[in-house]
């Protein structure tokens, strides 16, 4: 069974930095897309960024230039290293894992950023 477990969420003031991390579990193939969303309170899940297994990466223009998605393949693990963060970025941020028709989410970590 697939697992995806985030960590890494907090609370900063704005212009501080955060890194998320997403632990997958139960598959060990080499063939999946993993992505990071977002939703704040009262608004629909978004995109942020995604990276597929040969390593393309795509970013919506929010994250461009302030956060970097990069991925453990060995490990299959995700990551999203956040800077210069802004009050709008508060949000709780899932992690997907993509296996052909079948995707996969965690639980989500909240990241609040304070102005």
């Amino acid at each position: 069974q697939v697992q995806l477990v985030e960590s890494g969420g907090g609370s900063v003031q704005a212009g501080g930095s955060l890194r998320l991390s997403c632990a997958a579990s139960g598959y060990t193939g080499r063939t999946y897309s993993m992505g990071w969303f977002r939703q704040a309170p009262g608004k629909g899940r978004e995109e942020v960024a995604t990276i597929d297994s040969d390593g393309m990466k795509s970013y919506t223009d929010s994250a461009k230039g302030r956060f970097t998605i990069s991925k453990d393949s060995a490990k299959i693990t995700l990551y999203l290293q956040m800077s210069s963060l802004k009050p709008e970025d508060t949000a709780m941020y899932y992690c997907r894992l993509g296996l052909g028709r079948y995707a996969y989410w965690g639980q989500g970590t909240q990241v609040t950023v304070s102005s």
